[in-house]
């Protein structure tokens, strides 16, 4: 039997239909995966100027966290103003290109780049959430993408004031002789705080003099003095009492605004030129006019506000009893030492609180923590007294002679000139329970930033 060939025919072109269904599975996966690679790379793009968006305000919050830093209030300023003296400063005291936009919404940051092109920048927005609560909103910008964070800033005073310390100077502070500076109850109340931010010399203690509690600099580069066996600080002598006992470097202290005014109502009864200062004698709400320049040299009751005008010196050489507080009208930014109080005899003080009760002292019992208070008045005192009812303010300060005694407060130098101890001044600070502001000052507002409230608002 002969076999028949088997036929292919239905066969043919298989391999070509094959070939072409591959290539278009190969071309379909080729432009999807383009597609997606498109899609990816347009992600990709996205993430990244969403992320450089989210670094502009991330800046913005920075550049805005170090310039509300600087915003320092008077602390008689109403919360109604916050707003308008915090766009104040912003004006003045910041690189910004153009001037912020003050309106009753709060206020409105110009745009600032943050690179040459002007593709990354940040503009940003405060308002008050309230009485105390400043709010920030700081938009971010990228190639058209946005993000926006928002953080909140407290009103508050500043919390390291100089009446922490028992003595405190903008000048240096020099201390000659067997002068001891301690604590009536613990050594801390003798602590020191000298900013001496022009002279590089900030502490000089020569002889037998001391300082019981320890010393804080402000100047990181000032240096400190002692020459003697004896002088020393915090109950050490030598490089040891330094190394362990002063502080460099260390944070500005405040230095609260003195406000006089509110003392000058009290003072009604004037002086005039023909007053005998020579007899001993007794004055209650006293007003010293401008240019009196008075000597007192008998011995003198002063009871209430002694409210001593612009420009004087005025002297006590006589004994002084005193129930209240002498208030010197100056400019605590004067140190040029035209104005004076000198008070060379001895002298003994009650707190303003033990006034009587009568009307011509209605109200001022609770003006208490204050002695003296004499902006631009350079204060000196010589004769020795017990205690000293109330903290001692001027713009340059010195005790000599047998100056001394208890202080319930605060010795506070306004001036860069240095404060001077001379003599056998001991001087025992009692600042034991004392925690309001004393009569007459007025701490500054600042703005403290709230880190818990640092939060990023979801994207429009």
């Amino acid at each position: 039997m002969t076999s028949q060939p088997v036929s292919c025919h239905r066969q043919r072109g298989i391999v070509l239909i094959l070939t072409m269904i591959i290539l278009v599975v190969f071309a379909s996966l080729a432009v999807s995966m383009t597609t997606l690679s498109d899609i990816n790379l347009q992600v990709s793009n996205n993430q990244r100027c969403g992320d450089s968006a989210r670094y502009a305000a991330e800046s913005g919050v920075e550049v805005l966290k170090f310039w509300l830093s600087q915003v320092t209030m008077s602390g008689t300023s109403s919360p109604t103003s916050y707003l308008t003296e915090v766009n104040s400063f912003l004006q003045t005291d910041c690189n910004l290109p153009s001037s912020p936009t003050l309106s009753e919404l709060g206020i409105t940051l110009p745009v600032v780049s943050l690179d040459s092109q002007g593709q990354q920048r940040f503009s940003a927005s405060l308002v008050l959430s309230d009485t105390e609560t400043l709010r920030m909103t700081v938009i971010g910008e990228y190639q058209g993408i946005t993000r926006t964070i928002q953080t909140d800033y407290k009103f508050g005073n500043r919390a390291n004031s100089v009446f922490n310390y028992g003595v405190a100077s903008r000048g240096p502070l020099s201390l000659s002789g067997n002068i001891d500076l301690d604590g009536l109850n613990i050594a801390v109340e003798s602590n020191a705080y000298i900013e001496s931010l022009n002279d590089i010399l900030a502490l000089e203690i020569i002889g037998n003099s001391h300082i019981g509690g320890d010393v804080k600099i402000s100047n990181p580069l000032a240096t400190v003095n002692l020459q003697g066996g004896k002088a020393g600080i915090g109950g050490e002598t030598g490089q040891d009492a330094i190394d362990q006992h002063v502080d460099f470097g260390v944070p500005p202290a405040e230095f609260p605004e003195p406000i006089t005014s509110a003392f000058e109502s009290y003072a009604v009864n004037v002086m005039d030129a023909d007053t005998d200062t020579s007899a001993n004698a007794s004055y209650d709400n006293l007003r010293i006019p401008a240019g009196l320049n008075p000597h007192f040299s008998g011995n003198v009751t002063l009871r209430g506000v002694i409210f001593i005008e612009t420009p004087n010196v005025v002297t006590f050489t006589g004994n002084v009893d005193m129930t209240g507080i002498i208030v010197g009208d100056g400019d605590w930014t004067d140190n040029s030492g035209t104005n004076q109080i000198n008070i060379t005899g001895n002298m003994t003080s009650l707190s303003i609180a033990d006034l009587p009760d009568e009307a011509q002292f209605d109200g001022l019992q609770e003006e208490t923590g204050t002695f003296i208070i004499a902006p631009g008045f350079a204060i000196s005192i010589g004769g020795s007294f017990s205690t000293v009812a109330g903290s001692i303010a001027g713009n340059g300060i010195s005790f000599h002679g047998n100056a001394g005694g208890t202080v319930n407060g605060s010795v506070v130098n306004y001036s860069d000139e240095p404060m001077t101890l001379s003599g056998n001044s001991d001087l025992l600070f009692n600042r034991s329970g004392l925690e309001d502001v004393p009569a007459g000052f007025v701490p500054q507002v600042v703005l403290f930033y709230d880190s818990t409230s640092y939060r990023e608002m979801p994207t429009e």
